[in-house]
C-alpha cells in the first residue's frame, strides 16, 4: 500500500546504463548536489505564439527581470524547499527564482532518505558512476510546486557532436578539403558589414577546457583585425579545465570558440563550464539564458544524446527553458547528432538526439561542402558512415509533437510514409563532414575538425551578425520564420536534394526538395536568412 504522506515524481524514473555492473552502495558520506527545479508561480504561456510570427525587427521580448518578476518561482515554494532541506538536514548551497532552482547538498545518506531513493555504484566500461533505478519520492505537501529533481544520478548525460578528420591515404588526401569559420562564411554568403558587435554568444560545455595562447595564435593564424572577447563561467563543480589532448572535449570547446569567434570576431563569447550531468547539463542552460551580467542572444550547444537516454523530467524542464529563452529574445542553436538516423542507439530504430530534437530549438544539422572561391560547387548530405566517420542526425522525435510551424510546412513528407511523427530534426544545416571540415588549433595542435557541433556556432555567429544589424536586439526563436518558404528551394538556404543518414542495412532518410530530416530545409545563405527574419510569417501560430 502507497504512503499518503508521499508522491513519486514518475517523470523521474531512472534504470541503469545497458550494461553496467552494479558494485554495490554508494559511499554514505559522499556529499552529493541535489538540483530541484520548481514550477511556475503562473500557468500562462510564457510569450504569445503570434509574437513569434512578427518579423524579428516588430518583436518585443521580456527582459531578465520582467521575466523573473512574472514567470519565475514563487518565493513562497522556495522557502518550503528550504523548511524541506532544514528537516532533513541538507543545506540550500544555491536560489534562484528568475531559474526556479534550488541546490541543496548533504551527504549520500541524507539525500537517499530526503528522496526515498537507494544510491549505488556502477561500473560502465571505463568509468564508475553513481545511479538510482525507480523515482524519486517527496512529501505530498511538495507535489504542487516540484516539477523535477536532478543530481542524485552522476552518469554521464551526452556527448559532444564533433569528429576530428582521421589520417587519410594519400589517395583520399586528394579528395579531401579544408576550411577556416571565415571562408565557410564567406561560401554561405554571410552579411559582411557587420561582425557581431554588441552581441553575446553562450556556449554551453560539459568538460575539456581552452587556453588564451591556443585562441591567441588562432586568431593569429586568421589575421584577424579584431578578436572577440572570451571568458568562462563555472557551474557547480564545472569549470575551463583543458586537458591538453585535443581528441578529448578540448577539441569540442576549442571548435565552438573559433567558428564563432572568427566569424563575429566582434561579439562576446562566454563559456559555461558544467559537469557532464543531467542536472550541470540543465543548470548550465538555466544560467546562462537568465545570466543579466552578460545577457547572452545567442546560446549554442554542441552535446546531446539520444531521447532515450533522458528522464522525462530532464527533457521537460529543459525544453521549458529554450521556451523561456525565446520569450528573453535569445535564439538556441543545437546540433543536430553525429550518428545518422539512428543516433548511434543499436537496436534497429530511428532516433532523434535531445537537446536538438526540443522544438524550441533551432536544431542543426550537417552537409557535406565542395566549394570554390565564395562559390558552392556541390553539397550533399554529411554522410561517412561507410567509414566509420559518423553522419549527420536527423529523423522524428518519439517525445514532442510535430509543432504547428512544421505542420505548416508540411511535414513530415508523404515520401517518408511515417504514421504520427513528431517534431521533425533538423531544423537547418551547414558544413559538417571532416573530409570538408573546418582548420582549428586545439593544444597547441592544428586539425581539421567537422561534426554538427560545427553547425551550431556557425549558425549562432550568422545570427549574431544579423542581431547587429537589428540594433542589436536578440532575434529570439527563429523557426517560424524560417519554414515559411520550404514549399520549394527557399531563398534563405541551399536546398541538398542528395545522400541520406543511414546506411543500406539501417535506417535512413533520403534528401528531398524541400525540408527533409538529413538536413532541415538546407544550409544558409547568409544575406537570404537576414531578410527572411524581417519578413512577416503567414502562419500564424507556433507551437
Amino acid at each position: 500500500m502507497s504512503d499518503p504522506k508521499v508522491f513519486s515524481l514518475t517523470a523521474s524514473e531512472r534504470e541503469p546504463l545497458a550494461g553496467a555492473k552494479e558494485i554495490g552502495p554508494a559511499k554514505s558520506t559522499e556529499m552529493v548536489d541535489v538540483t530541484i527545479r520548481l514550477r511556475r508561480k503562473d500557468k500562462k504561456p510564457v510569450m504569445s505564439a503570434t509574437e513569434f510570427t512578427k518579423p524579428i525587427h516588430e518583436r518585443t521580448h521580456l527582459t531578465r527581470h520582467q521575466f523573473e518578476q512574472q514567470h519565475g518561482a514563487d518565493p513562497a515554494s522556495i522557502a518550503r524547499i528550504e523548511a524541506f532541506a532544514n528537516e532533513h538536514k541538507l543545506t540550500v548551497k544555491e536560489k534562484s527564482a528568475a531559474r526556479r532552482t534550488v541546490i541543496l547538498s548533504g551527504t549520500v545518506a541524507a539525500v537517499s532518505h530526503a528522496f526515498g531513493v537507494q544510491l549505488k555504484e556502477y561500473q560502465y566500461k571505463n568509468i564508475t558512476y553513481r545511479g538510482r533505478t525507480g523515482t524519486v519520492q517527496l512529501p505530498a505537501d511538495l507535489q504542487d510546486i516540484v516539477e523535477g529533481v536532478f543530481g542524485l544520478d552522476n552518469r554521464p548525460q551526452a556527448k559532444p557532436h564533433f569528429r576530428r578528420r582521421p589520417s587519410k591515404t594519400s589517395a583520399q588526401a586528394e579528395t579531401s578539403l579544408q576550411y577556416t569559420p571565415p571562408e565557410v562564411a564567406a561560401i554561405y554568403n554571410f552579411p559582411t558589414n557587420q561582425d557581431g558587435t554588441g552581441q553575446t554568444i553562450a556556449l554551453i560545455e560539459l568538460g575539456g577546457g581552452y587556453t588564451p595562447t591556443d585562441l591567441t595564435n588562432y586568431w593569429k593564424q586568421l589575421k584577424l583585425t579584431k578578436t572577440p572577447a572570451v571568458s568562462a563561467v563555472s557551474i557547480g563543480n564545472g569549470s575551463n579545465k583543458p586537458t591538453g589532448d585535443p581528441n578529448s572535449a578540448d577539441g569540442e570547446v576549442l571548435l565552438d570558440i573559433e567558428v564563432c569567434g572568427s566569424i563575429a570576431p566582434g561579439a562576446k563569447i562566454v563559456v559555461y563550464f558544467a559537469e557532464n550531468t543531467d542536472a550541470g547539463f540543465l543548470n548550465a542552460i538555466t544560467t546562462a539564458v537568465h545570466d543579466s551580467t552578460n545577457n547572452p542572444t545567442i546560446v549554442s550547444i554542441s552535446w546531446g544524446g539520444p531521447e532515450s537516454a533522458w528522464t522525462q523530467q530532464a527533457m521537460t524542464s529543459m525544453d521549458e527553458a529554450f521556451q523561456s529563452a525565446a520569450a528573453m529574445g535569445v535564439t538556441v542553436c543545437i546540433a543536430a547528432g553525429d550518428n545518422g538516423s539512428t543516433d548511434g542507439v543499436d537496436d534497429g530504430q530511428y532516433h532523434v538526439d535531445f537537446p536538438s530534437s526540443s522544438p524550441n530549438v533551432l536544431s542543426c544539422g550537417g552537409t557535406k561542402l565542395v566549394g570554390s572561391g565564395n562559390t558552392i560547387t556541390s553539397e550533399t548530405v554529411w554522410n561517412e558512415l561507410p567509414n566509420n566517420e559518423g553522419a549527420t542526425g536527423g529523423g522524428f522525435s518519439t517525445v514532442f509533437p510535430l509543432p504547428a510551424y512544421q505542420t505548416a510546412a508540411g511535414l513530415p513528407p508523404g515520401s517518408y510514409k511515417l504514421a504520427n511523427a513528431g517534431r521533425g530534426v533538423p531544423d537547418v544545416a551547414g558544413n559538417a563532414d571532416p573530409t570538408t571540415g573546418y582548420v582549428t588549433l586545439t593544444d597547441g595542435q592544428q586539425g581539421v575538425v567537422g561534426g554538427t557541433s560545427a553547425v551550431a556556432p556557425l549558425w549562432a555567429a550568422l545570427l549574431a551578425l544579423i542581431n547587429q544589424n537589428n540594433n542589436g536586439k536578440g532575434a529570439g526563436f527563429i523557426n517560424p520564420l524560417l519554414y515559411q518558404n520550404t514549399a520549394g528551394a527557399p531563398a534563405e538556404t541551399n536546398d541538398i536534394k542528395t545522400g541520406n543518414n543511414g546506411l543500406p542495412t539501417k535506417p535512413e532518410f533520403g534528401a528531398l526538395t524541400g525540408w527533409d530530416a538529413c538536413t532541415g530545409i538546407g544550409s544558409p545563405i547568409g544575406t537570404g536568412v537576414e531578410a527572411a527574419l524581417n519578413k512577416p510569417s503567414a502562419q500564424g501560430q507556433v507551437a
